[in-house]
């Protein structure tokens, strides 16, 4: 099998030749926030309350993370169709056009973002204690953005050619660099949070910059060039209309942080957001292995689409399934039967060993869920089925988990009821999603199957 032809040889071989990297890249993308909140927690002076900080910031750069997925996960799938039609040149246009949208995004955000932060973050769930560090953190972070974006959504790209090792490598960069610079930043300089937002800007920036180098280097199958930045209405359309999913799944993401916030600060204080930001460090950790199994599966699905290989579509989302599932199974049994080991990575407050082992055992009630909504959506975006994935993507969380944070607390769950709402949303979002996957498009690919049967034996 040449390399990026999905359509040859076998299907779970591919899949894992693009997890096994994915997953590592995943995990280290995840390093990048995971590292800052590791040695945020253990600044000898308020290390809560920087933790708390850290907390309220983190919807904006869920936001940022989302108008990367907008380009990269939007260009990514329609690249590897054209690429399994054979059709290189518009797979370089798709490719181009969707980097310029990153900087055009990328230039605004860190705008609109330095001149709104004050009214943002006291929106997002910052008081008069945490306001002044949140604000210092985020001031950075978005002179960084840029990198963020260019590095996070391009990558998509190098992992759509089939070079899993060297997405791997995007985010390695960034994140060993990330665990060399916080502590010398933060403790040698004595720099507490600024120091973190430093030390993630330049990791980002070495990232972006590995992969521009890749990009436009001889080894890349379809090369990123100049003459294919050129915008096209239509071509533009095609990348947001499917990049909204990745999107719309990111800024959710922002939406429920900041609905968490708001009504954890105001039925528990401060305290309560820190054990949040705790519980969705773990989420992120945890749950990247799952998301980089049904994404991977994604490049492999879109190239044998454009093909018309359906079978080898219907094996792909078999696998995936068999590994998301028993996966998601396995880490709920440990984060229940071990809570305090999770918390105890990023933060020694015994008040938030107190708060934190309910609040997680009930927010990871039913993880496995959470994984059927993986399946469902990756393969909708797969096979550039737009509006079914915009639409499981807005149920969860926009129509189920945020009316239902607020809800939950004022019916006389209290705190806890901030904490109840995902899991509900995992049971009712994940199973609509995963069924009517399963009830359309697997219809969809068997037709095709026989079509194409038909037509050979003619």
């Amino acid at each position: 099998m040449k390399k990026g032809d999905f359509s040859q040889g076998s299907v779970v071989k591919a899949v894992i030749s693009l997890a096994v990297p994915m997953t590592l890249a995943q995990l280290l993308n995840v390093a990048y926030n995971i590292i800052d909140r590791f040695f945020i927690g253990r600044i000898p002076e308020n290390a809560t309350l920087s933790m708390t900080a850290l907390g309220v910031c983190l919807p904006i750069i869920a936001l940022v993370s989302a108008f990367a997925n907008l380009c990269g996960m939007g260009g990514a799938p329609l690249f590897s169709m054209e690429r399994g039609r054979e059709r290189q040149e518009e797979a370089a246009f798709v490719m181009g056009n969707s980097f310029f949208l990153l900087l055009c995004i990328g230039a605004t955000l860190t705008a609109l973002g330095l001149i709104f932060r004050h009214p943002m973050l006291m929106l997002f769930g910052a008081s008069q204690d945490t306001y002044a560090m949140a604000e210092q953190y985020l001031s950075i972070y978005l002179l960084g953005s840029i990198f963020v974006m260019i590095s996070l959504g391009m990558n998509n790209f190098i992992n759509a050619q089939g070079f899993g090792r060297e997405g791997m490598i995007t985010v390695g960069i960034g994140a060993v660099l990330n665990t060399i610079l916080d502590p010398i930043l933060i403790f040698g300089f004595h720099m507490g949070i600024r120091g973190a937002a430093i030390a993630t800007v330049v990791a980002q920036f070495c990232s972006a910059l590995w992969t521009m180098r890749f990009l436009t280097g001889r080894r890349a199958l379809v090369r990123l060039e100049l003459k294919y930045f050129r915008l096209q209405v239509s071509r533009v359309k095609r990348i947001v209309g499917l990049g909204i999913t990745g999107f719309i799944m990111s800024a959710t993401n922002s939406m429920v942080q900041v609905a968490c916030n708001i009504n954890l600060q105001t039925f528990g204080g401060d305290a309560y957001v820190g054990v949040m930001t705790i519980v969705n460090t773990v989420r992120e950790v945890i749950s990247q292995p799952a998301l980089a199994v049904t994404h991977s599966a994604q490049p492999v699905m879109s190239y044998n689409y454009g093909a018309k290989c359906y079978g080898r579509i219907k094996e792909a989302i078999k696998f995936i399934c068999v590994v998301g599932i028993t996966y998601t199974l396995i880490m709920w049994f440990i984060v229940h039967t071990f809570p305090e080991i999770f918390i105890g990575l990023f933060s020694r407050d015994p008040q938030q060993f107190e708060l934190g082992v309910p609040a997680m055992r009930i927010y990871y009630f039913g993880f496995f869920m959470m994984v059927l909504q993986f399946i469902g959506q990756s393969t909708f975006v797969a096979l550039g089925k737009s509006k079914q994935a915009i639409f499981f993507s807005l149920l969860r969380k926009a129509v189920i988990v945020v009316p239902l944070t607020f809800i939950f607390p004022r019916v006389g769950f209290g705190v806890f009821g901030v904490f109840g709402a995902e899991p509900v949303s995992n049971f009712i979002g994940g199973a609509a999603c995963f069924l009517t996957m399963m009830a359309t498009v697997w219809p969809e690919l068997t037709r095709g199957e026989r079509e194409m049967e038909r037509m050979e034996s003619e």
